[in-house]
């Protein structure tokens, strides 16, 4: 049996952050434990009301958050808040497949259109790698708000 997998990034601020993913990989913030939200209803602002409720200081409610994907395929991200900077490439980086079954023109066509969305989120355009057939088919290299280096492949 294979093993469930989370990915855990460190932030300064794991709401926001947690924000960009979730556009960028078309999850959602699940609701807080216990709380049944309606279709359509702000899972981060339930999250406000249940922290509050239970008592969580309110400099304290921004120490985590996570992003889910709805079909429950996807790994589960985490979030948490950690005071340092981040100062070097980080060693593991996501590949976004946003252009599956795609070559050439098209597939790069197709990655330049969801390069512009993620920059419109907040994402960096680092630079394009064109397609090398047969060892690449091209990618884009970016980084989201916080500089975690990750691709659309």
């Amino acid at each position: 049996m294979s093993r469930h997998l989370q990915i855990t990034f460190d932030a300064h601020d794991p709401r926001a952050l947690s924000s960009f993913w979730r556009d960028a990989l078309d999850y959602v913030h699940p609701g807080p434990p216990g709380v049944d939200l309606p279709e359509g209803a702000d899972a981060l602002a339930a999250w406000d009301d249940f922290l509050a409720r239970i008592g969580v200081p309110e400099d304290q409610r921004n120490a985590r958050s996570a992003i889910e994907d709805p079909a429950g395929l996807g790994p589960r991200v985490f979030f948490q808040q950690v005071p340092e900077d981040k100062v070097a490439k980080n060693r593991v980086h996501l590949d976004v497949r946003a252009a599956p079954g795609l070559r050439g023109e098209e597939r790069m066509a197709a990655l330049e259109t969801e390069c512009d969305r993620l920059v419109a989120l907040g994402a960096r355009r680092v630079r394009r790698e064109e397609p090398f057939p047969p060892m690449s088919a091209g990618h884009i290299v970016m980084t989201d708000p916080e500089g975690n280096e990750f691709c659309l492949d």
